[in-house]
């Protein structure tokens, strides 16, 4: 059974498209997010799944990664919802919820768990300026623990506050792995997966490709060498090495190449790449459909190269329990 773990979903009273493909900009005239009709359409998704061999698509839904309303929230939990009602099996949807707000946030969460019966809860990299270590997220994870459920955190979808992403649309382009790589490191220094033993947690895009930098995360978390040991906020410390929380504690997936054109190639390539930073039984599934890939025959090249790596491929492919242990239940 295959299964993508990020897989996008707009209902369309939400989706600010038109008949073609057209970028969603900030008051500076960056792009932020990609406004596609296929977002909408789940006819045209369950098309593609069909072509490409995907069984089930985890649905998330960007108007509600950082979203501080609850209504919004609600609109779009009952939606994912209904998708799942109309395509019986090929759906499983993520809760979206105002993460900041822990007394409506945690309510709906567990609506979401106990009454809609979705498996994880999906939140942007950066919440409205807080970091994923911020403690007035502690309700929220300690919430999500408890339910047994898995958070998947998806790039915050804008651009980060620095002035050379100005140009050259390098907010998605880079600065989007950069929030996810800092989002990651927060967390672990930030002591959140030593506060809470029992939170799963997925990040997109191999975490921005955070293996790549282990060198350099390993070699200055020596803070006396650096001279950080003694500063509050940069001197901080995990209770344990920092391959515990990057190979046993964190999930990822490996979407976050992106198409038209050698998707076999590129999307390969990008996985080659992670399966050398962290640990093989850790690392899911996924597309990024239909954002980053959108051409039916582009996603089952895509499968099929990977079904190419032999049996590592394999294993990336069949990581589904691993986040969905009720599969068979929630399916």
């Amino acid at each position: 059974m295959i299964v993508d773990f990020q897989h996008h979903y707009t209902p369309r009273e939400l989706l600010k498209a038109g008949s073609s493909i057209s970028a969603q900009l900030d008051k500076d005239g960056n792009p932020t997010y990609l406004l596609n009709p296929l977002l909408a359409d789940l006819d045209s998704h369950v098309r593609m799944m069909d072509k490409a061999g995907i069984d089930i698509a985890v649905l998330s839904c960007a108007s509600g990664f950082d979203q501080p309303a609850l209504d919004t929230c609600r609109f779009i939990n009952d939606k994912m919802r209904q998708a799942e009602r109309d395509y019986p099996g090929r759906f499983i949807g993520l809760a979206h919820v105002p993460a900041l707000d822990s007394k409506t946030g945690i309510k709906e969460l567990e609506r979401c768990a106990k009454d809609l019966g979705f498996p994880g809860v999906v939140i942007a990299s950066e919440l409205q300026g807080k970091p994923l270590d911020a403690p007035e997220l502690y309700p929220l994870w300690e919430a999500v623990s408890k339910l047994g459920l898995y958070v998947f955190v998806h790039p915050l979808p804008r651009v980060i506050n620095w002035d050379r992403m100005n140009a050259d649309d390098l907010g998605r382009m880079v600065g989007w792995e950069f929030s996810l790589m800092v989002g990651a490191l927060r967390m672990i220094n930030g002591g959140v997966l030593d506060r809470f033993p029992g939170l799963t947690v997925q990040f997109a895009h191999f975490a921005g490709g955070i293996g790549r930098y282990l060198g350099r995360i390993r070699g200055f978390s020596q803070r006396e060498m650096w001279g950080t040991a003694a500063l509050e906020r940069h001197g901080r410390r995990p209770l344990k090495p920092y391959d515990h929380y990057i190979n046993e504690r964190l999930y990822y997936d490996c979407a976050g190449w992106v198409g038209p054109n050698n998707a076999a190639a590129w999307g390969v390539e990008w996985i080659r790449f992670g399966l050398r930073e962290v640990a093989l039984r850790q690392i899911v599934f996924a597309t990024d459909y239909p954002q980053a890939v959108r051409e039916d025959h582009e996603v089952k090249e895509y499968i099929d190269a990977v079904h190419g790596l032999g049996t590592e491929g394999a294993a990336i492919l069949a990581n589904v329990e691993r986040l969905l242990p009720r599969l068979a239940e929630t399916a």
